[in-house]
């Protein structure tokens, strides 16, 4: 089976390990021929592809016929030589997966820069000639199914990740977006969603009917969450955490609508009933210096810990350094972290948003606490903070129940199947 994986950018996300593990899996456990396109962009994040900057050169630089005697030479990247292309992009091959960078599709709206990226995504579509085009977050579902469905691809299939409309846009903005699904989705034969809370979400905003959805977890590497705790003495020794202290995480983009504010609210309630609480932040963004304010002000300067932006390696040995977990985002279509800390073996605490409650179930892995309530987040933070076998209770409960769900293989079995049901139909 040949197929086409379109994304925006790889940058080192949840939608983009999914993707990438997915392209993986689909070449060492089937043998299927893939090829992943997507746009040029990094950003705090990180890059999932480890392509140095210095590679991303303007299109302008490089001739326009491929083999010219003047090309620039190919360069080393993460897993294989990188060659440019005639369209400024790049090319190489990472694990067995075709990779395709093209210069010009981005992440924001840009017309000029829309126009050149369908032009050069159907030509990488047409010179692939795939059975199944597989397209992930907004521009490249609504670029990629466009194309896909226009040059008669067997089988067009997009993932929601997380819908581009939510509460906190403008009514406008909020029918624009909800306008470009029900437009796209008309152009594609299945959608997957990570979360039964995503199908729901499409389904009452009239994207697509119901039978059109599938919810396939968004899977992971689970080993290294399995043995998280094994890196426990010498991670919180780096931090200078100390035995006594109760750490409360959280892995998210340091960005609006991440909840970070909320935290440093709760956390000066916490902090004055258990002392020896600390927190740490994974992650990094354009809210540092606001958040450091924040903390600062509140007085909590020893009880947080801010980590940077770290490699995903590195995010099982940080989780087995904690002893729960906190998401307060205020959108987020099934946060990876949330499964990642019960594999773990540590509880979670999470805004009710999305599809959190299919993994944070109250009183067995975690609780459960409506969006923007602080003093109900506190709440429940000081319950386990102040109860080391509630956190075990939890914690072991939340690993038993989703460890085999949330392993990469399973998604791909799962999303192969899909492809060839979606085959054999067209």
């Amino acid at each position: 089976m040949k197929i086409a994986h379109v994304i925006t950018r790889m940058i080192i996300g949840g939608a983009q390990e999914n993707t990438l593990f997915n392209c993986q899996d689909l070449v060492a456990e089937h043998g299927d021929e893939v090829l992943l396109v997507c746009g040029p962009e990094t950003g705090p994040e990180g890059d999932l592809l480890g392509i140095s900057e210095s590679s991303r050169v303007p299109a302008k630089q490089v001739p326009a016929k491929q083999g010219s005697a003047k090309q620039k030479p190919p360069e080393q990247g993460r897993a294989g030589r990188l060659t440019h292309n005639a369209d400024g992009g790049l090319a190489f091959e990472i694990d067995g997966v075709q990779v395709r960078i093209l210069d010009s599709l981005r992440r924001a709206i840009h017309p000029m820069h829309d126009w050149r990226a369908a032009g050069e995504l159907r030509q990488a579509i047409r010179d692939f000639r795939p059975d199944v085009v597989h397209t992930h977050s907004a521009k490249g579902g609504l670029l990629g199914r466009h194309i896909a469905w226009g040059l008669k691809v067997p089988a067009v299939i997009h993932t929601v990740h997380g819908a581009p409309f939510h509460d906190y846009q403008s009514a406008a903005a909020r029918r624009f977006f909800i306008g470009c699904e029900r437009w796209a989705a008309k152009r594609c034969h299945h959608l997957i969603s990570v979360a039964d809370a995503m199908t729901d979400l499409m389904v009452d905003a009239g994207v697509a009917p119901r039978d059109k959805f599938t919810t396939i977890s968004s899977g992971m590497d689970v080993e290294p969450f399995l043995h998280a705790r094994q890196h426990r003495e010498r991670v919180r020794a780096t931090y200078g955490i100390e035995d006594d202290h109760v750490v409360v995480g959280k892995i998210a983009r340091l960005f609006h609508l991440k909840g970070h504010a909320d935290l440093v609210n709760a956390a000066r309630i916490v902090a004055d009933r258990h002392p020896n609480v600390r927190f740490l932040l994974v992650g990094d963004g354009i809210l540092r210096d606001p958040l450091t304010r924040q903390i600062a002000d509140a007085g909590l300067t020893d009880h947080f810990i801010f980590t940077g932006l770290v490699p995903p390696t590195q995010v099982p040995e940080l989780i087995g350094a904690m002893d729960l977990l906190v998401h307060a985002s205020y959108r987020e279509g099934l946060a990876r972290a949330l499964p990642q800390a019960l594999i773990s073996g540590i509880p979670a605490i999470s805004y009710d948003i999305d599809g959190a409650r299919e993994v944070v179930i109250n009183d067995e892995t975690g609780y459960l606490v409506e969006p923007s309530d602080v003093s109900g987040m506190a709440e429940r933070i000081s319950q386990l903070v102040g109860d080391a076998g509630l956190r075990e209770r939890q914690g072991r409960a939340g690993q038993m129940r989703f460890t085999d769900q949330f392993r990469h293989q399973t998604m791909t079995d799962r999303i192969r199947d899909l492809y060839t049901d979606v085959l054999a139909k067209s």
